[in-house]
């Protein structure tokens, strides 16, 4: 097994010291050879500069074998050549030990511009480096700016967060809530209880001079139970007012006995100054700011003053009361204080705020609209705190609520669920329908419904989900423009990025090119491409796929007669990364550089990382196979968990959670211990396990494995997952027919061996490549100096669509009737690469215009418009799925990088 501390000896051996892990850097020896590399072109995502970051960025750069030293330091400048201080540290390497990615993070504090330069040198130190202290009882970061302290221990995850001296907020805690009863089966009697998080232990993962990272960990719990255990990180930059926050948290109760009824994070804000002059501050849709005060003093009978009123409004201190006309000064104790107020986003189409005077009155409606930024503010001219989510309208029930401002202290509350909404019910939507048996469930629901049933295994004991956060220690009541900036970078991060032609100059991710429209036949082929994504993209949208367990995932399959996706049937509804939507989404923006593209990518990631995946539990590893349900289906596989799916996000942006949740599938090979995937269909009964002959696949399976296994041996982390690796490889390639070898092909846990007949036998299947083991192979195969692993997966590559003369000659018999050819014009582009043959790059794109099991070459890229009342809402139709279009975008993709020049326009049919 591999050992749990290799996250954390990657970091220290990764570290360097313009960015470290905790505990003193490790300096690499001088690497011989190293050619250095030009400066880099930097530009925002979204383009332009922004006003406001969320408390700084993170970004990752790529860069090319034998250009540095993993002790390498960085400096960064605007175009114009101002200093800009940064931190650096590698996030990968090539295997001669050279740097092949980095992060690099700088302050929301940082100079401004659209455009900059990262090169090599001695970086830029901060005006005021950030510095973090570690005590007994808290860890403390001082910004330079703010001040905050972590509690080590208890049910205060920050104790205070301060600037100036003045407490600015105190006492954050984590909350939940639960009833026994869902809201919806009209239970007589519902029980609440409420739960805090009490931290177990506080890790800092970094410590500056520029960026600091924080690391929480625990469990929400009361006086009964512990339960729902969560990982929380704090990102704080130094010169900036502002923390960025990654909450994630794992659901560990019953289904049917544990309804969340509110999830959230709340902080204690001293309120300073006279009732008056205590502010409460919404952003709504786009620009869209509520501004109030605690008690107003406009629109009163008696008018204060035109100044009075406008220093209220506009969140300045007004005049003293003595100024004011007397009228409204000598009864300022009749105006309501109104200290309780609520935005609530129940749903992705209308928020509402409300507010009320205290606990026991009635709320009274504010305002409402579409969809809030997700930002409030609470305080007064001496100080305050922002606070907000990020994708707040996309992840309801969402709510930001604020009470006791009329007291001495207000509370802050971001609620991740509102209490609010209904309760979470997550328990399965259907009794089994009589499928109790493996033949039931094969013969019944899979082919019927195309769902994959099995009683006890529809559960979402173990899956996750993480929200990002944003808090602002404000010295005053923002302007109305400077509030609309920090909702603006709580909604949308900004985030550095290089262009794609460095990316693929670097030599990463594999077969891939910048788009290309140089010729007619490239220019149509783009064309495609960017309609299809697209289409899919603007789905989302339309079809309202938004909520906090469902968000970030797309649907698998559409039914044209009722003009919907398949929502409701089986395993075409949710995608769950069924045949790497993951992978072309990623691939499509690494070509781009497109700021819609990698928001859509984004998101996927965030959800199937955490929601199709079980994190906990004997099933700690896997994941679900798509379905009504994210984890719905019985079929548990490490194709879904896939690290290839994650690895992109986290070098683009050195996101530590999903470095986490790679890092985790390390050892997902030992699930094979606990759960054989081929249980219905097995002879001979239920399957012994044996840790040296385990029945793991060698291509859908070891391709996930792999995945994981790369990764880790990138990031520096434990060596066995190299060896396993290539062991892997290795002794797959060494089979009689390698990677189609049939017979009691089996696997070794102890080093990641295969071992199998010796006589050539066949067995393939369509989905053996389609889950990310093109791709892993494409860069490994590049990485190492094995031969006989390319031969025999360049022959797997070539025989694929190959005639079945050219299979029997090769493997001994015919491949049969296999599937997804046009998916597999990849493979064939691969072999048509590497063996020089100009026949098989021509075959290549023969079986991409074919399109077999995908989109034949007339197929059209189009859309219709469809409106009521054949519609609920008026939506775009086309003859798109998940499955093809992945499939299409990633052979397409590669095609275009192998065989591009052998790419000619069809003619034209009369």
């Amino acid at each position: 097994m591999l050992a749990s501390s290799a996250g954390v000896a990657a970091a220290a051996a990764l570290s360097s010291a313009g960015g470290r892990a905790h505990g003193e850097p490790v300096r690499q020896a001088a690497l011989p050879g190293l050619t250095g590399h030009d400066p880099v072109g930097l530009r925002w995502l979204e383009g332009g500069a922004p006003a406001a970051l969320a408390a700084g960025t993170t970004w990752g750069v790529s860069w090319p074998r034998g250009a540095f030293a993993p002790d390498q330091e960085f400096s960064l400048a605007t175009e114009a050549g101002e200093q800009v201080p940064v931190q650096s540290w590698p996030t990968g390497r090539w295997p001669d030990g050279s740097v092949k990615w980095t992060a690099h993070a700088i302050s929301g504090a940082a100079p401004r511009a659209a455009r900059y330069r990262l090169r090599s040198g001695v970086p830029a130190a901060p005006g005021t480096p950030l510095t973090v202290r570690t005590g007994n009882a808290e860890v403390t970061v001082d910004t330079g700016v703010i001040e905050v302290a972590f509690g080590r221990t208890g049910d205060q995850v920050v104790t205070s967060i301060r600037r100036g001296g003045a407490v600015i907020a105190r006492e954050g805690r984590l909350v939940a809530s639960r009833q026994d009863q869902p809201g919806t089966d009209g239970a007589a009697v519902v029980r609440s209880e409420s739960f805090t998080g009490v931290v177990r232990s506080v890790h800092v993962e970094q410590d500056g001079p520029v960026r600091a990272v924080i690391k929480a960990e625990g469990r929400h719990e009361n006086d009964r139970r512990g339960w729902l255990p969560f990982v929380v990180r704090f990102y704080l930059y130094a010169g900036s007012d502002a923390i960025r926050v990654v909450h994630s948290f794992v659901f560990d109760g019953k289904e049917d006995e544990d309804f969340i009824n509110g999830l959230g994070v709340h902080f204690a804000v001293p309120m300073r100054g006279a009732l008056h002059d205590r502010h409460v501050r919404f952003a709504g849709e786009g620009d869209g700011v509520l501004a109030e005060a605690v008690r107003g003093i406009t629109g009163l009978r008696r008018d204060p003053g035109a100044e009075v009123r406008r220093a209220q409004y506009e969140g300045r201190a007004t005049p003293g009361t003595a100024t004011w006309d007397q009228r409204v000064t000598s009864r300022l104790r009749y105006i309501p204080a109104f200290g309780d107020y609520s935005l609530g986003q129940l749903n992705a189409h209308g928020f509402e705020i409300r507010k009320r005077t205290g606990q026991g009155r009635s709320w009274v409606r504010a305002d409402g609209g579409r969809r809030a930024e997700g930002l409030a503010y609470v305080g007064s001219p001496a100080g305050g705190l922002a606070f907000g989510m990020r994708n707040f309208w996309r992840l309801p029930p969402t709510e930001l609520e604020i009470t006791g401002a009329a007291g001495d202290e207000a509370r802050a509350a971001v609620w991740m669920w509102s209490p609010r909404a209904e309760a979470m019910d997550l328990r399965f939507y259907h009794d089994g329908l009589g499928q109790d048996t493996y033949a039931e469930q094969l013969e019944g629901g899979l082919a019927i419904t195309y769902e994959d049933y099995e009683p006890g295994f529809g559960t979402p004991y173990g899956v996750a989900r993480t929200t990002e956060l944003t808090f602002w220690a404000l010295a005053a009541t923002p302007t109305a423009e400077r509030f609309t900036e920090l909702a603006a970078a709580n909604a949308t991060p900004p985030l550095l990025v290089a262009n794609p032609e460095h990316h693929h100059a670097a030599g990463v991710f594999g077969s891939w090119t910048p788009v290309d429209r140089s010729t007619p036949a490239k220019a149509e082929l783009e064309d495609k491409l960017d309609a299809m994504h697209r289409f899919h993209r603007e789905q989302v949208d339309q079809r309202s796929w938004y909520g906090f367990w469902d968000y970030g995932d797309i649907m698998h399959t559409y039914d044209p007669d009722r003009h919907v996706w398949r929502y409701d049937v089986g395993g075409y509804a949710w995608d769950n990364s069924e045949l790497s939507t993951d992978l072309w989404l990623w691939y499509h923006y690494l070509r781009t550089g497109d700021a819609q593209a990698f928001r859509f990518a984004e998101a996927m990631t965030r959800h199937t990382g955490e929601v199709d995946a079980y994190h906990l539990g004997e099933w700690a590893g896997l994941g679900t196979r798509h379905g009504i349900l994210h984890w719905a289906d019985s079929a548990k596989q490490v194709r879904v968990s896939n690290a290839g799916y994650r690895r992109f996000y986290y070098f683009l942006t050195a996101d530590e959670r999903v470095g986490d949740l790679m890092h985790d599938l390390v050892d997902s090979d030992r699930s094979f211990l606990v759960l054989d995937p081929l249980r219905k269909i097995r002879d001979g009964g239920p399957l012994d396990p044996d840790p040296e002959a385990l029945p793991v696949g060698s291509t859908t399976d070891w391709g996930a494995l792999a995945a994981a296994w790369l990764t880790e041996w990138e990031r520096g982390g434990d060596p066995i997952a190299r060896t396993k690796l290539i062991n892997g490889a290795r002794t797959i390639a060494a089979l009689p027919n390698g990677w189609v070898q049939g017979g009691d092909v089996t696997y070794r846990l102890s080093d990641g061996t295969f071992s199998g007949p010796d006589e050539k036998s066949v067995s393939i299947g369509a989905l053996s490549s389609v889950f990310g083991l093109i791709e892993v192979m494409t860069e490994l195969i590049d990485l190492v100096d094995e031969p006989e692993v390319r031969d025999a997966w360049v022959s797997f590559c070539r025989l694929y669509n190959a005639t079945e003369e050219e299979q029997r000659a090769a493997t001994g018999a015919g491949w049969g009737n296999l599937n997804l050819r046009q998916a597999y014009a990849r493979a064939t582009a691969y072999a048509a690469k590497q063996l020089g043959d100009e026949g098989l790059a021509r075959r290549a794109w023969q079986e991409l215009r074919t399109g077999h099991a995908g989109y034949p070459e007339d197929h059209p890229f189009t859309s219709e418009r469809i409106e009521g009342p054949a519609v609920l809402n008026p939506v775009d139709e086309a003859d798109f799925s998940a499955n093809a279009s992945a499939q299409f975008g990633l052979a397409a993709i590669q095609c275009l990088a192998l065989v591009g020049e052998h790419l000619e326009r069809p003619a034209r049919r009369p």
